[in-house]
């Protein structure tokens, strides 16, 4: 199932796509938003699947919005619904998959999420062709050290900086979390926005003390949090490890 964020200043609209994915199974209303910057807000609490963005709404409007999640490490797909037909060419250049006019119709909403679908296929099949390289540099005291991916548990980022934890200790990184997740795709997974963790040493999925999720690895006491959109992807690969 799918988390969807509605981001819309007129309650009637948003309550009506609501209704309208209560009749989709695969999809869910995880939050909703009056305006650009409580878009960006519930995106970085919810960490939705996908935006439903409307254009024209008061402050930062649904193209500034759109273009600020696009800049996110790990950002949802936006599909915009707005009752403005001129600014598609300004939507599709945020990176939106899908332009949707009010009044939205349900078989236009259940084609433009099921292209979101489809491109996560594409995605995965992609990764298909990742790095062959089986080591990271990274800079330390020292100089340049190399870092095998065998010794490497997990990734963190915090704001612009991204952390390798590994069995020789804990390094500052150049890259970025995106970067890394798209080269060593067969490697590594992203059990976060902002944790990609090793795949070949999850040994559970469990619950923490706060009610959500968290991934137990081996040789470390410290299990990153995983967040509810990326859930299904851990537990599918843990039924094939």
């Amino acid at each position: 199932m799918l988390d969807v964020l509605i981001v819309d200043d007129e309650p009637l609209a948003r309550a009506r796509l609501g209704r309208m994915l209560e009749a989709l199974p695969e999809y869910r209303v995880s939050a909703e938003a009056p305006d650009g910057e409580s878009a960006l807000a519930a995106v970085l609490e919810h960490d939705p699947d996908i935006v439903l963005m409307d254009i024209h709404m008061p402050g930062d409007d649904g193209l500034m919005a759109a273009r600020a999640i696009s800049e996110l490490d790990d950002p949802p797909a936006i599909i915009f619904c707005t009752a403005y037909s001129e600014h598609a060419l300004e939507a599709f250049a945020t990176s939106a998959v899908g332009y949707l006019l009010k009044p939205v119709r349900r078989e236009q909403l259940e084609a433009a999420l099921g292209k979101v679908t489809q491109l996560n296929k594409m995605q995965r099949a992609a990764a298909q062709g990742a790095s062959s390289r089986t080591s990271i540099t990274a800079k330390t005291h020292r100089g340049l050290e190399r870092i095998a991916l065998a010794d490497i548990r997990y990734f963190l980022a915090d704001q612009k900086y991204v952390t390798v934890y590994h069995t020789g200790g804990e390094h500052l990184l150049d890259a970025t979390l995106k970067e890394l997740e798209q080269e060593f795709a067969g490697h590594l997974v992203r059990v976060h926005r902002n944790a990609l963790v090793s795949a070949r040493h999850i040994l559970a999925l469990e619950r923490c003390s706060e009610g959500g999720l968290q991934v137990r690895l081996a040789d470390t006491e410290v299990a990153p949090l995983v967040s509810r959109r990326h859930a299904s992807d851990v537990k599918a690969l843990l039924k094939q490890l």
